[in-house]
């Protein structure tokens, strides 16, 4: 089952972040949730979704000035 991990306000951000989730080995999904609002779900499998969430902090960190 895929799990949200990320609500994304862009596109673009969304798939820096599948972009680089992917880079460090896990499979991820981008399924948009509003067009209106340009809101993004960043989706990992369940199974994966702590480390993932670790991967995701340490990206959203390292690059926040990228956002």
């Amino acid at each position: 089952m895929w799990t949200v991990i990320y609500i994304a306000p862009t596109a673009k951000i969304a798939e820096r972040i599948k972009e680089k989730m992917t880079e460090e080995g896990f499979l991820v999904q981008v399924r948009a949730i509003s067009m209106t609002k340009n809101q993004f779900e960043i989706l990992v499998p369940e199974g994966e979704l702590e480390e993932a969430q670790e991967v995701l902090n340490s990206i959203l960190h390292r690059t926040s000035s990228d956002y």
